[in-house]
């Protein structure tokens, strides 16, 4: 089942208790042999866009965007209402199927002084930017993040930020089947901000292709960025959700259509590069 969101909506849905809560991953977690010390609500890992289509302000943006919520009020108080009160987050950039950066090894966020201590981390490492654009690149790095990690997570999150199509390394499909198989939860923040332009290999209705060929798993959804003055709102929005369990309040795909092709070519990132340089 998957959703789209509004950047407004999450506060109506959460005032009004419309919400449901994500089905956790399928990975074993059973209460034997674990340490309760490495017990967390969720394993995050926030993959971000860096490719040359992203211009400076955008990545300061972006950057500044995660950091800021990651400290927020809301976020902290958010965090403390699940079971464990604590989550394990790790923060990569990536552009081409080969090309990823952690930023931020695995944190744990227990409340505002381990928040401040991954937000002055995700800040102080220089901000670059890389040619091409691999979705399904970056959904395959961030999969041996999750045995790497020490915590157990009652749900496993890819969260995936970018403003084009994948049209680099294996098709988006691919990756995104291989990680829900492992429930593993997609959800994307497809950027909007500019008007499509071919030079810079963008699609018309990204948030279309998000929805239909990049997220996936129970309760994944998309917030999209249309305007550059919300950008940080819909990142705050968007970490909020994936640390309560939210589901949004309106499904894009009713159940009955689950199976009906996608509205957006899921290789159209990579039809675009081919008809450009015919490679």
């Amino acid at each position: 089942m998957r959703w789209w969101v509004s950047i407004g909506m999450l506060a109506v849905a959460m005032a009004a208790g419309v919400a449901a809560v994500a089905a956790p991953n399928q990975a074993p977690q059973s209460g034997a042999g674990r340490d309760d010390a490495k017990q967390v609500d969720v394993e995050l890992v926030l993959a971000v866009d860096v490719s040359y289509s992203m211009d400076v302000d955008e990545l300061a943006v972006q950057r500044e965007g995660y950091a800021q919520a990651l400290m927020s009020g809301e976020f902290l108080k958010t965090l403390k209402s699940g079971p464990n009160g604590r989550i394990a987050v790790t923060y990569f950039e990536w552009a081409a199927s080969g090309d990823q950066k952690v930023i931020l090894p695995w944190h744990i966020i227990d409340g505002p002084e381990s928040a401040d201590a991954v937000a002055a981390e995700i800040m102080k490492a220089p901000l670059r930017r890389a040619s091409r654009t691999s979705i399904s690149g970056a959904i395959n790095f961030a999969l041996p993040l999750f045995e790497q990690n020490p915590y157990h997570g009652l749900r496993r999150v890819i969260d995936i930020s970018g403003d084009g199509p994948n049209n680099n390394g294996e098709p988006v499909t691919i990756a995104r089947d291989a990680a829900v198989a492992k429930g593993i939860v997609i959800n994307g923040l497809p950027i909007m901000v500019k008007e499509p332009s071919y030079s810079m290999m963008d699609i018309e209705n990204l948030d279309y292709y998000y929805e239909d060929c990049v997220i996936g798993g129970p309760g994944a959804f998309v917030v999209t960025i249309k305007d550059r003055a919300r950008f940080k709102e819909a990142i705050h929005t968007k970490l909020v959700m994936e640390v309560a369990g939210h589901t949004p309040p309106a499904r894009v795909v009713p159940i009955a259509d689950e199976q009906r092709p996608a509205r957006v070519s899921c290789l159209i990132g990579e039809k675009v590069w081919q008809d450009r340089w015919g490679r």
